[in-house]
């Protein structure tokens, strides 16, 4: 008997000591992969201090019959880690939020939890991005119709969905209002009731180590300057236009050009060389910088207020106004903390798009307009010595081979400025897209111990390099790797491999060295 409980104390000494070998192996590959995200000066950091690039996609939907909810199970947040998402950027509508004014909707509140944490299993972080098109969702999505304060104006439409942005004197008085704060019918002022939202969401998810963060508003829009925005463009075009040809073009064969379609993708052939651009768009900066400096600091600056009284951890992502998505440079800068002393965490979440997005000619934008475009958004990302986050580009939809040059233009642009980004957007068809699988999909430096200096994807010559400082000698350099089956073994042989169950992607655990050092690395992919 003695024998025989001496030998099962061994026998469960011996599964003890195997189970904990299992469970090191396992702690170790998964220590390689951060349990946070937070800001460090310019930087997105984990909390193993090392440098993040946030590479992902949005998420999310607009029809409320829906919920609001995109309608898919955690085998999306499955397929998106294979595919080397570690962010997403999540849409949460007003109208779905808070169906009446000061009651929030929990039965919603709980689907995005759910959302969250199908992503938190999937080793995805969650940016929380209030999104609205057009204001409402009168008029598309956002606001709730109590919010909706356009005084009975008429609603106009255009060529394209977002031309009512520049036509609707409903969306524009409905913006108007939002900034000026004008109470709905409860006599509660509805930009505070936005702040107060901001707070239920922010108090809700202050400890959520998945969600990361707080995009305040989708695209801000100033409202009735929009017609002053829409002359200037015009006006400006017109001189252009003169300045090339001699030509003098009048008011209306100036409205009639932009108009139809057709004609406006003539008229932005004009302007498909950065200085012509520059020339056009840059007249827009002194109306632009009224509203930005004025009604959307002080908005932003009264929902960061919000949100630090019942959250110190979370991001804060500032986009620039509507405007800023063409290239208009932007005047937006960091909110305070009550004290007054700058708020550390904060970020740039700057969207890039051509004109012709929302075209037929989407999938061919203008390389100079783009790279203009995304070089405003670098400079002001300095300026605010803040990190980047492009929160929406691409919105192609196209499968056609048109569509790859254009992809991989604008990845370079991200990859030259070590930009976080999340594509525009996620659609059930997007897996199956060329350009999403040859060129979103791709190789990047996830997590990078020290300073992340330069990376690039070569898709004709099918390489991968990057160079980098390390800081220290105790957290591994992490980079996702779409094919593991390509890669010459030779050339990872010193490296773990850590593979995404189901997949042939995973993640290249590369061991650190002493602080200081620069390192290269470089990839074939056969």
């Amino acid at each position: 008997m003695i024998k025989f409980q001496k030998g099962l104390v061994l026998l469960l000494i011996a599964a003890l000591f195997l189970s904990c070998e299992n469970n090191k192996e396992k702690t170790v590959k998964n220590d390689a992969l951060p349990n946070t995200i937070t800001v460090q000066g310019d930087r997105f950091v984990d909390d193993l201090g090392r440098q993040v690039i946030l590479n992902g996609v949005n998420v999310g939907s607009k029809n409320k019959e829906e919920g609001y909810i995109f309608q898919s199970g955690p085998e999306l947040y499955a397929n998106l880690k294979k595919h080397g998402v570690n962010t997403i950027r999540f849409l949460i509508i007003w109208d779905g939020l808070e169906p009446e004014p000061g009651v929030y909707n929990e039965e919603y509140l709980k689907e995005i939890d759910q959302r969250i944490q199908w992503a938190a299993d999937n080793n995805i972080f969650v940016v929380l991005d209030m999104h609205q098109d057009l204001y409402s969702v009168k008029y598309s999505d956002g606001a709730p119709e109590w919010a909706t304060l356009d005084e009975g104006k008429p609603h106009t439409t255009g060529a394209i969905w977002s031309d009512a942005y520049l036509l609707s004197e409903a969306v524009q008085t409905s913006f108007d209002n939002f900034w000026l704060n004008k109470p709905a019918a409860d006599g509660v002022g509805i930009q505070d009731r936005y702040i107060a939202l901001w707070q239920h969401i922010a108090k809700r998810y202050a400890n959520n180590k998945t969600v990361i963060g707080y995009d305040l508003m989708n695209e801000p829009f100033p409202g009735s300057s929009g017609v002053q925005s829409t002359m200037i463009l015009l006006g400006a075009y017109g001189q252009l236009h003169y300045k090339l040809t001699g030509e003098v073009l009048t008011e209306e064969q100036l409205g009639a050009m932009w108009s139809e379609e057709e004609s406006r993708m003539e008229a932005l052939e004009v302007i498909s060389t950065k200085e012509n651009y520059d020339f056009v768009i840059s007249q827009l900066f002194d109306l632009v910088k009224e509203f930005e400096s004025k009604h959307l600091q002080e908005m932003y600056q009264k929902v960061s207020n919000a949100i630090r009284e019942v959250d110190s951890n979370h991001i804060i992502f500032l986009e620039h106004s509507y405007y800023g998505n063409t290239g208009v440079a932007s005047s937006i800068e960091r909110v305070s903390l009550t004290d007054g002393s700058p708020d550390p965490l904060v970020a740039y979440a700057a969207h890039g798009y051509d004109l012709v997005v929302d075209t037929k000619a989407a999938a061919l934008a203008a390389d100079a307009r783009v790279g203009y475009i995304f070089n405003q958004i670098k400079k002001k990302g300095e300026q605010l010595k803040m990190p980047v986050w492009v929160g929406e580009w691409g919105a192609y939809y196209d499968n056609s081979e048109t569509v790859i040059p254009t992809a991989i233009s604008t990845v370079s642009l991200i990859e030259d400025y070590l930009f976080g980004n999340a594509y525009w957007s996620y659609t059930n068809d997007l897996e199956d897209m060329e350009y999403f699988k040859k060129i979103l999909v791709r190789a990047y430096p996830a997590y990078t111990n020290g300073e992340l200096l330069s990376y690039n994807n070569d898709f004709e010559a099918n390489t991968f390099t990057m160079e980098w400082e390390e800081s220290n000698d105790n957290s591994p350099t992490v980079v996702y790797i779409p094919h593991l089956s390509k890669l010459n073994e030779e050339a990872i042989k010193d490296f773990t491999v850590d593979k995404i169950a189901d997949s042939d992607a995973g993640y290249l655990i590369i061991p650190a060295t002493e602080a200081g050092t620069k390192r290269k690395l470089s990839l074939i992919f056969e």
